[in-house]
């Protein structure tokens, strides 16, 4: 099975799913991309080590490990639950045991999404659904403002993405979509398994 086989490659433990009643009505529960999900998005999808990548509701921080580790480049996680976020930093202390190397690359921060600041060399932004729309919207407006002032070639990696969010995205911002991956299996019976790519360029 692929989830036990990536968390003893990477030795993390970023499994578990939290019930929706537990969380508010902005924020979603905590629900990790699956392994087999990240494999086929990466097989059409390519990052090198220079990308700085923040995942917006890292949780316990599958992502950013998952990215570091086959790709080397940077990535910062963005968790608002303070458990979650210090299971991240605990996860980090197990998966430099095996990348010293890389204890630079891999940064968290316990903060709400649209707090974050967006630092000047960020260029992909991960999204698995982790809040509403309106808070979606905050976050992107910070994006934007950041392209603004450091223009460069920008990615919203979006997983399982709602309608809001793409009506906002199609309809309000510059970004254009560039891909859609989808995922077979999972399709068939979810039209929403699948990534979506959107793109802001500085040669537009």
């Amino acid at each position: 099975m692929k989830e036990n086989y990536y968390e003893k490659l990477l030795n993390i433990n970023t499994s578990g799913n939290e019930n929706w009643n537990k969380t508010s009505p902005h924020n979603h529960p905590y629900q990790p991309t699956l392994y087999e999900a990240l494999d086929t998005l990466f097989e059409k999808y390519d990052l090198d080590e220079d990308d700085h990548i923040v995942d917006f509701g890292s949780g316990k921080g599958r992502i950013v490990f998952y990215i570091n580790h086959f790709f080397r480049c940077y990535a910062n996680g963005v968790e608002m639950n303070e458990i979650y976020y210090n299971e991240s930093l605990l996860n980090k202390s197990k998966y430099i045991q095996k990348h010293k190397k890389m204890e630079d690359k891999v940064n968290f921060y316990c903060n709400l999404s649209q707090n974050y600041n967006v630092e000047e060399k960020d260029n992909k932004f991960y999204f698995f659904n982790p809040f509403s729309v309106q808070i979606f919207m905050k976050v992107i407006e910070n994006i934007l403002k950041s392209f603004e002032k450091n223009p460069r070639d920008m990615d919203l990696i979006i997983y399982y993405p709602s309608d809001e969010y793409i009506q906002f995205l199609e309809y309000r911002t510059p970004f254009m979509l560039e891909n859609e991956i989808i995922l077979e299996e999972l399709y068939k019976n979810d039209d929403k398994e699948k990534f979506v790519i959107y793109s802001l360029k500085t040669n537009l």
